[in-house]
Order: C-alpha cells, then structure tokens, then sequence
C-alpha cells in the first residue's frame, strides 16, 4: 500500500502501482525514493510516516516526518527553509549517538519540509506502562541511569531535545535499549519563528506536550534544565501510570502534586523534586548533577541516620510528605499501592547493624568504598547503609540490631547448584549473600540482585548478567571475562584486580566503584558511567571501547 502525505486527503490509502494519489492527484513517491506506507502520528505542524527507502536492496523501513510552515510569506518561508536545514545539520550530529536514531535525509518539497531518520522498532514506555503497568523504584532508577547520559550527550552538542515523554522513548526490540526520538528542536523552532514574523495571533501555539514541559519551555524560554523537568515528570508518569493532568497541580505553587501517589524512598523522593522544581533557579540544571545526585543520597542518608542513632540510640523516621503529611491533599492510606509491573519483584533483605552502617561509612573518593545506590536493575528494594527507609505514606520502615543477628544466623549457604535452582524458580534476590568463589561460568542470570552480596573470587566467565546489581558488592578477583554486565550497577563495587577482559558493560554504572588493577582489556564501556580517574588505575589496551564509543586509551 502506498500512503498520501497530502493532509487534504480524503482518501490517503492508495495501491502500491500507482505514481499518483487517486483520490487528490499528490504525487505519492517523497523526494523520488520514499514511498509513505502508513501514518504513525500526527500533529498541528505535520506527520510521521513509515516509509520504504527505495533506493536501497530490500527497501529498507524508515520514518518520514513531515514540517509544515503554516505561511503563505514568502520572506517567511524562506527563513524558516535556512532555519530548518541548521536544525537538520545538528540533529546529524546528535545522531551519532547509539541511543539516538540516525537523520538519513532532509529536503524540502512542494514547501514542505521532510526529515528522514532511522526506524527503531519497539514499544515505547507509555505503551510499556499500560502493558506491564507502573515501574518499581529500582526500575525508574535504572531508567534514569540509562536516560540521563543519553541526555548528557545531547546537550554538549547544544541541542535541547524540548520533548521528552514516555511516548518518545521506545526500548528497543533488537538490544532492550533505550532510544530517544521525535527531537522537538526543529517543528518548535521552525514554527515559532512563523508565528513571531506573522500577523496572526498564535493563541494555540505550545511547544512540547502540556504537563511535561516547564514554564519556561510553555514561555518559548527553553534551557537544558527544560528536559530535566521533563525527564522528572517521565519519572513519575513510569511510577503511577497517571499523566499530570490526572494528578493535578498545587493551585498555590502550580507544582506537579505527585507525592501521594507513590511509594519510594526519601532520595529519590529528593531527587524528583529538584527535578521537578518549577523555578529554572532551584532544579537541576544538567544531566550530570542528577546522576551525582542519586549517586550522593544514599551515601548521604546513611550518614545522617548514623549520627542520629548513635548520638539519640534511635534512628530519626525519614521525613514524609506523602498524604499524612499533606492534608490538603485529602489522600490519605495505610498501606502502599499493590503493583503489578511484570517484574520479578523481590523481598527486601534486611539486617544490619548500626556498626555495621558506620564502618561502611567511607569518603566516596577512598579506594575501598563499598556502598552506593540501590535500585540500578529492575528489581524492587530500597537500601541505604544496611537500613530501609522507605516512603510507604506514612509509614517508615526500619531495621534493628536484633533482625540483624537473626538474619545473619539463617543466611543460607550457597552452592553452585542451589544457587542456579533458586534463580530458576524466580529468585533474583540474593542481597547481602556470601558467593565467595563460586563457579558460575556461563551461568544465564539476568536482572540478579547482589547488592552487597560477598563475591570474591567468583567465577563469571561468559555469564549473562545484563541489568545485575552488583551495589557495593565485593567482587576483588573476580573473574568476569566476556560476562554481558550491559546496563548493570556497580555503584561502590570492589572490582580490586578483578578481570573483566572482553566483558560488554554498555551503559553500566560505575560510579565510585574500586577498579585498582581491574582488568578492562577490551572491554566495552559504550556509554558507561565511569571516570578517567577509575580508568586510570585499572588496565586498558587499545581494543577497549571507551564511553564515547572509540577504541584506546582515554
């Protein structure tokens, strides 16, 4: 079938023999190679098609997006032509990124423009969400350590991406990874310029989606921080499945009134509403002071319970501003809202003691930290330094020295064997556990929980392990060559002479971790999050693919 792009069109729909719309006489074929086979979406300044590139063997599928300058100026249209070529200049430039679909192609006809970019074929989070329902914490905490460096990138080439929402990230079919499409840059742009040089009034005119763009953004005043509020707003749309518009707003401060409808700890709690403050001047203002954030808090709250109970002997309850708090609201619950999120939700593993909280309370510079952000894979926990301190409205959960002792005496010891049965059966929690010199060589574990879990020693050789959390674990002469750790948390991990040669850590989190004389010959980093510093006392060689995505030493 062959699609017409005229919006005019009474009837688009064509056969595929024809050169020509049937029904409009539009010439159907795009810049003489693409051929429009169906409408994905569309807008008040235009259309996203699924095209057929003809031009190249098997007809390959891309998408076509078409910008329409509302105008008849000449002058106007023809501002708006150089306009629109710059944008498309620089989104070939953010292309680059793998998470980031390529620009092909872009040219102007009949006063219309068209971008040609990459089609990724996969769900996106919106559709992800009513399918599974909402994220756990641990999800969105993994959906933020994989979006924001995308982000990061995007913003050192001086693009803003003005449209961030659930709808346009889609997760990939080929790889589970993130992509970020639909960049609002050019339509915004191109559009606004029309309407600042006309004599009509604009009155309907919005750049990026009501709810999830800021003040500044609605102003036509866009920053970089414009999508970190985004991105916050993403967050609490993948918490609650509810858009803003079905949560509503302070009508005195105009905020986002999110709070009572979820259940999470009080750093991300924290992070969010920085995230989300309406004034430019108190939110974030790049990707990177979100990530150091959510790397800090834990490390933060830990240290603050610890003065608290040492110095009082009982353990301050976390600060909630869930609806007990807030009685305006006129929301309130006693228990935190089931979830049903197609995950493999796991039990919090509690029990350490206050000493034990406060020998692992380390600068996060010291090379033996081990400690760090629970929640980078998509299992459902929330750890600060051996204590839980969660926002369960109302409620604070918390851990004594007695479940501590209990916990430590019933710790089960692991075998290779039982090990591999419990995963099989569904556990993927095996927090705080002793996996001292195991052998699972090969062993199929995606998603597993190790957050301070003992595993020196162990032998992970060709293990799947994408999206593990391996928080503040001791991995010290582990043995994880050529191991799939994509997308997986060491956060604080002691990685001392571990050898991870040829491993895939795409995406990986690596903040703070312990990398003297780690082995990272070969090793790929794409997109990873770790420092030159971390790199420099660990082994490199130059088939090690760096976090910019090229090969050799940094």
């Amino acid at each position: 079938m062959s699609y017409c792009v005229n919006p005019s069109c009474a009837q688009p729909k064509n056969p595929n023999n024809v050169a020509v719309c049937q029904s409009c006489g539009s010439q159907l074929r795009l810049n003489n190679r693409y051929q429009p086979l169906g409408i994905l979406g569309k807008g008040g300044f235009g259309a996203t098609f699924g095209a057929a590139d003809l031009s190249l063997p098997g007809n390959p599928i891309c998408v076509v997006k078409q910008l329409r300058p509302a105008t008849d100026d000449p002058q106007v249209y023809k501002m708006a032509k150089e306009l629109f070529e710059r944008e498309a200049e620089t989104l070939g430039k953010v292309g680059n990124h793998p998470q980031v679909p390529r620009l092909l192609d872009y040219f102007e006809q009949n006063k219309e423009f068209y971008l040609v970019q990459e089609y990724v074929k996969g769900y996106n989070l919106h559709q992800e969400v009513k399918k599974k329902g909402p994220f756990t914490e641990a999800g969105v905490k993994q959906f933020l350590t994989e979006l924001l460096p995308i982000l990061e990138y995007i913003h050192s080439q001086k693009v803003i991406h003005r449209d961030i929402k659930p709808a346009n990230l889609i997760r990939s079919q080929k790889d589970r990874k993130l992509v970020l499409i639909d960049f609002g840059a050019v339509k915004n742009q191109v559009n606004s310029m029309v309407a600042n040089n006309t004599q009509t009034a604009f009155t309907a005119f919005a750049v990026g989606t009501a709810g999830f763009a800021p003040p500044e953004q609605m102003a036509m005043r866009p920053v970089y921080a414009s999508d970190i509020y985004a991105v916050g707003v993403t967050c609490v749309y993948l918490l609650t499945a509810k858009t803003p518009k079905d949560i509503g707003c302070d009508p005195e401060t105009g905020e986002i009134a999110w709070e009572p409808y979820v259940d999470i700890s009080d750093s991300l709690a924290n992070v969010l509403k920085k995230m989300l403050e309406v004034s430019v001047k108190h939110r974030y203002k790049s990707a990177e002071q979100v990530l150091d954030a959510m790397a800090m808090a834990p490390y933060e709250q830990g240290m603050q319970d610890s003065m608290t109970t040492m110095i009082t002997g009982f353990k301050t309850p976390s600060n909630s501003s869930g609806p007990n708090s807030s009685v305006s609201t006129g929301l309130a619950s006693s228990s935190p809202p089931t979830r049903s999120i197609g995950r493999m939700n796991t039990n919090i593993s509690r029990g350490s003691s206050v000493s034990s909280v406060s020998t692992n309370l380390q600068s996060p510079s010291s090379s033996s930290v081990r400690g760090g952000v629970a929640g980078a894979g998509s299992i459902s926990y929330n750890i600060a330094y051996g204590q839980t301190s969660s926002r369960r409205r109302g409620k604070t959960a918390t851990t004594s020295t007695s479940d501590a002792t209990a916990a430590k005496k019933k710790q089960k010891k692991w075998q290779e064997k039982t090990l591999l049965a419990a995963y099989e059966n569904g556990r993927k929690d095996f927090t705080h556990q002793e996996l001292n010199e195991l052998n699972l060589s090969k062993a199929f574990l995606p998603g597993i929980n190790c957050y301070q879990a003992k595993l020196s020693r162990i032998n992970l050789q060709g293990a799947e392990l994408c999206r593990a959390d391996f928080g503040r674990s001791d991995l010290s002469q582990a043995v994880m060559k050529n191991a799939n750790l994509s997308e997986a948390y060491l956060g604080y991990a002691n990685l001392n002479g571990a050898d991870l040669r040829g491993a895939n850590l795409q995406g990986a989190n690596l903040t703070y971790a312990n990398l003297q004389g780690a082995n990272l010959c070969g090793v790929d980093l794409s997109s990873a999050r770790i420092t030159e510093a971390q790199l420099s006392v660990a082994k490199t060689n130059w088939r090690t693919v760096m976090p910019s995505g090229k090969r050799g030493f940094w």
